[in-house]
């Protein structure tokens, strides 16, 4: 069986494109990272892949805020083979940086299909610091990225993570059913005692998808959440596996999403 085909933006300040590679290849992709330059020079390069993910950084160091100066980049050149890859059977990711470019290109929540309207934004923490740690959160949606999902513990790394929505668009997002995550007190949380919404979001959202459900952006990092031992509380829990003599899992949630993704084209 052919291995679905995963395209990962790199350039510009984006920094997570090898993890997230590794994560589409563990869940059996075969992933290429490719710079925005060599895709402008090649745009027809783009409908050899089944998915598009934009990962993690500070592309353009958020100069002109976040994921904005790499969203105008592809608007510029790259518009029109972005939006026919969206608007066919496949699937498009965006994490923390990544999900600031799909706000800013209008890909999300792109409410009646119109796809380039921007309608939302992930604005600057309400602690007005950089956040680097661990949330719970809870699955929402249908999207054929959280298939066997539920609740999730994992990393955040931003400092324009609070999401925003005028009243009428968080009311179209709720009636759509277009909320994918939203930040719960947790297992992590409790843990760690630290409050459940790190960033003073609207309505606790942690993601969201567009109404084809096949675009989804989140800002916690699935890509570093893949791995049992990288859970903060692994020790813990480790002798609690001990003292019911079960063995230790490998693989954390974060995996499963990559799973999902690849297994929509299998």
């Amino acid at each position: 069986m052919k291995k679905p085909k995963t395209l990962i933006f790199s350039g510009y300040g984006l920094n997570s494109e090898e993890e997230t590679r590794y994560a589409f290849e563990l869940a059996g992709s075969d992933a290429e990272i490719v710079h925005i330059n060599d895709l402008i020079a090649s745009p027809k390069k783009l409908d050899s892949y089944q998915i598009i993910s934009f990962p993690g950084g500070f592309s353009y160091g958020d100069d002109t805020g976040s994921g904005n100066g790499f969203a105008n980049r592809i608007r510029n050149y790259l518009w029109e083979e972005i939006k026919s890859f969206v608007q066919k059977d496949k699937l498009v990711l965006g994490i923390c940086n990544g999900f600031q470019i799909l706000t800013n290109l209008g890909l999300l929540p792109a409410l009646n299909e119109d796809y380039g309207k921007r309608e939302v934004a992930l604005l600057q923490n309400t602690s007005a610091r950089y956040s680097n740690r661990w949330v719970d959160i809870e699955v929402q949606n249908d999207s054929p990225w959280l298939k066997k999902l539920t609740r999730l513990s994992l990393p955040i790394a931003h400092g324009e993570g609070r999401f925003f929505a005028t009243e009428k668009v968080l009311t179209q997002l709720k009636k759509k059913n277009l909320i994918a995550f939203k930040y719960i007190p947790g297992e992590i949380t409790t843990y760690l005692s630290l409050p459940y919404n790190p960033n003073g979001a609207l309505a606790d959202i942690a993601g969201i998808t567009d109404e084809s459900k096949r675009i989804l952006g989140m800002m916690p990092h699935p890509e570093r959440g893949m791995f049992f031992t990288q859970l903060p509380h692994w020790t813990m829990l480790k002798l609690q596996y001990q003292k019911d003599k079960l063995p230790l899992p490998e693989f954390a949630q974060g995996l499963q999403i990559f799973n999902n993704g690849v297994s929509y084209f299998l």
